[in-house]
C-alpha cells in the first residue's frame, strides 16, 4: 500500500482556460454532475460508527452504490472507484429518505470597494468581517495604498482609512464620512472570484447567491449550493430527506493557493461558523438511525469536522476554524460530499482528495477535463459517494 501524498505538487493538474466557467448556466440545476464512487467506502461510510449504528445501514444503502450500471449516466472504472457522468437534476435519486443534507446558508456581502488614492490612482478594498470599535478587517491592493493613516476615497466625503496592518498582512480599516452599512449599500460591489475575468452584473446579484442564503457575511459563495433550486430542495423534503443548514463565513483564503512544498506548513486563514442546536441534534439522530450526513460543499465539511467530538456528534454554537484537511484525515461526521471543481494546489482540492482518496480524486479531475466539464464557481458539480 502506497503512502498518501504530502507534497503540494501532488495536487496539481492542467486545466485549459476555456473550461473555467465565466457565466452561470441559464438554469441552476442544469449543471452536469460527476458521480465518484469510492471502491472501499461505497457502502461503508457509516461503519466507523458504533456497531449498532453500522448494523442499521443496510436499509439505507440501495443496490445503486453496489452496481454502478444502475446509476443514471455513463460509468467508467478508474483506480480506486468508478466515475459516472450524469446531471445535477439526478441528485435526489441518490439520497435515501432519512439521510441528512447540510447546507451553508451564508450570504455573500457586497464587500468589494473601488476607490482612488490621494494621487488619483485606483485602489481596491475587500472587507472581510467587522472588528472592534467600528472597524473592519480588510485586504486590498495595492498594498501601499493601505498603510496606516492613508485613505482610499470612495466618493466626495466618504473614504476608507487604514488603522493598522495586522500580523497576517490583512488591514484593520474604518470608514470616514459614512457608516459601514451606508458605505457598503452605496459603493459595495459583489466580489466575484479572481478567475472570473469580467465585471459583475445585475444577474450575478442573484446567481452568485444560493437560493437559501440568509445571513450576510462571506466574501465568496459556497458554490456547491449554487446548483440547488427551490423545486429540487422541495423534492428532497418530499422524499423524506432531511435538509438543514449552518453558517460558515467564507473568507478570501478559499482562493489562496498553497505555495509551500509541504501542505502542513500552509497557514490557514480563520473562518467563523455557527452551528444551530437543531442541526447538532439532527446529526446525532440521523446517525443513531443509520442514516448518512451529506455535506453540500467543503465549507460544510470544515464546519462539521471542526465541531466534531470523538463519538461523531457535533458541538452546537459559534466557533472559528483553521482546519486544514489533507489525505489521511479521519472524517468523523461527513459521509457524502457534494462539491464543485477546485483550483490546482488549493486546500479545497486537498480536502476532496482526503475524502475520495488521492488517486481517485485526481482521476476524477482528469476525467472532468477530458469530458469538458465546466470548472470553478459557476461550473459543474461532483458528488463523492
Amino acid at each position: 500500500m502506497t503512502a498518501e501524498p504530502r507534497r503540494t505538487a501532488d495536487f496539481d493538474y492542467r486545466l485549459p482556460p476555456e473550461l473555467i466557467a465565466q457565466e452561470p448556466l441559464a438554469e441552476r440545476s442544469a449543471s452536469r454532475l460527476l458521480m465518484v464512487l469510492r471502491a472501499d467506502r461505497r457502502v461503508a461510510g457509516a461503519d466507523r460508527r458504533t456497531p449498532e449504528r453500522a448494523s442499521q445501514t443496510g436499509r439505507r444503502d440501495s443496490d445503486t452504490f453496489r452496481q454502478p450500471a444502475m446509476l443514471p449516466g455513463d460509468s467508467r472504472a478508474v483506480e480506486g472507484g468508478v466515475l459516472v457522468d450524469s446531471w445535477f437534476s439526478q441528485l435526489p435519486s441518490l439520497i435515501p429518505a432519512g439521510d441528512l443534507v447540510v447546507l451553508n446558508t451564508t450570504r455573500v456581502r457586497h464587500a468589494r470597494l473601488l476607490g482612488t488614492r490621494a494621487s488619483g490612482a485606483p485602489a481596491e478594498v475587500l472587507l472581510i468581517h467587522p472588528a472592534a470599535d467600528d472597524t473592519w478587517v480588510a485586504m486590498g491592493k495595492p498594498g501601499s495604498a493601505l498603510q496606516p493613516g492613508k485613505q482610499v476615497a470612495l466618493d466626495a466625503g466618504v473614504s476608507v482609512e487604514t488603522v493598522e496592518v495586522l500580523p497576517d498582512g490583512h488591514r484593520r480599516v474604518r470608514f470616514v464620512g459614512a457608516s459601514a452599512d451606508e458605505a457598503i449599500a452605496r459603493f459595495g460591489r459583489l466580489p466575484l472570484p479572481p478567475y472570473i475575468t469580467r465585471d459583475p452584473t445585475a444577474a450575478d446579484d442573484e446567481r452568485y447567491q444560493t437560493v437559501y442564503a440568509r445571513l450576510e457575511g462571506s466574501v465568496a459563495a459556497p458554490t456547491a449550493g449554487l446548483h440547488f433550486t427551490t423545486a429540487l430542495l422541495d423534492a428532497l423534503s418530499a422524499k423524506g430527506v432531511i435538509v438543514s443548514g449552518l453558517d460558515l463565513q467564507v473568507g478570501p483564503g478559499t482562493f489562496k493557493p498553497v505555495e509551500v512544498d509541504d501542505p502542513r506548513h500552509h497557514a490557514m486563514h480563520p473562518e467563523r461558523y455557527d452551528i444551530p442546536s437543531r442541526l447538532a441534534g439532527l446529526v446525532e439522530i440521523v446517525r443513531e438511525q443509520g442514516g448518512r450526513v451529506w455535506a453540500v460543499g467543503t465549507t460544510v465539511v470544515r464546519a462539521l469536522e471542526s465541531a466534531a467530538q470523538s463519538d461523531g456528534t457535533i458541538r452546537a454554537g459559534e466557533g472559528e476554524t483553521r482546519l486544514m484537511i489533507t489525505p489521511g484525515y479521519p472524517f468523523r461526521v461527513v459521509d457524502r460530499l457534494l462539491t464543485n471543481f477546485h483550483l490546482p494546489r488549493s486546500t479545497l482540492l486537498m480536502l476532496v482528495s482526503a475524502f475520495a482518496g488521492h488517486a481517485l480524486a485526481m482521476a476524477a479531475y482528469a476525467h472532468a477535463v477530458n469530458r469538458r466539464y465546466r470548472f470553478y464557481s459557476y461550473g459543474d458539480a461532483m458528488v463523492i459517494l
